[in-house]
């Protein structure tokens, strides 16, 4: 008989990223390419894909309450992203996942939804009690309370002031980029502030956050939703490898 010839691995599922803001989606991209070679080898990641139509658009439709619009932006890059070979979709943008219950019916493709990537993550570090930072727009919606919620944990979102101060921080300074004098202070406050409220960590719910806050700088241990979703996505793609 002859010997049967060796089998040969599979390649890493192609991770396709639907982008919203620029700066979130380019770390959550950045992570997969830089720590992929802890499981893949040498200067090894999977494919990555990534299609991002212009800011203004979800904004446009956010600011309308058009959870429709938002699903219909998410579906396009979704199918662009399949078109070009992707086989795993995951958005690094927190707040349109509000839409998400009108876009994974139609997906060509499965998706990681970043919640509750990161209430899986919340849930095996003991926490109870969870802050939540991000948008105007995430912080109104449910889209932690029921991630949160799912696996037993409270929500907390921060005052009407708070959310209202840190959501114009975001989009006129963390989303395009720049970061001006005090605004850090401003988000360590306010984390101090939901720690004072009996949380026991916080999500950084927009995925530009963790570009200015961490543990290192933070009163409560931090859920940073970008680098969580973007680890999730490559243990998902490997797995298949």
């Amino acid at each position: 008989m002859s010997a049967s010839a060796p089998s040969t691995p599979s390649a890493p599922l192609h991770i396709g990223i639907v982008g919203c803001s620029a700066e979130g989606a380019a770390l959550c991209y950045r992570t997969i390419c830089a720590e992929g070679a802890a499981l893949l080898g040498p200067h090894a990641h999977p494919e990555v894909s990534l299609h991002t139509p212009s800011l203004h658009r979800y904004v446009e439709a956010l600011e309308r309450g058009d959870r429709a619009g938002v699903a219909a932006l998410m579906l396009d890059s979704a199918r662009r992203l399949s078109a070009a070979g992707a086989q795993l979709l995951i958005c690094p943008d927190n707040t349109i996942h509000q839409a998400f219950d009108l876009v994974e019916p139609s997906s060509p493709l499965p998706w990681l939804h970043i919640a509750r990537v990161v209430a899986d993550e919340a849930r095996a570090r003991g926490f109870r009690r969870v802050g939540v930072l991000g948008t105007r727009w995430l912080v109104a919606s449910d889209v932690y309370p029921r991630a949160l919620s799912a696996l037993g944990l409270d929500a907390v979102r921060p005052t009407d002031a708070w959310r209202d101060e840190l959501g114009d921080l975001i989009m006129n300074e963390l989303v395009p980029g720049r970061v001006g004098p005090g605004t850090i202070a401003r988000f360590q406050q306010a984390i101090e502030d939901l720690r004072s409220r009996g949380c026991d960590a916080v999500v950084l719910g927009c995925t530009e956050i963790p570009l200015i806050i961490d543990d290192s700088n933070a009163a409560l241990p931090t859920l940073d939703s970008t680098r969580l979703l973007a680890r999730a996505a490559l243990r998902a793609a490997t797995s298949a490898a």
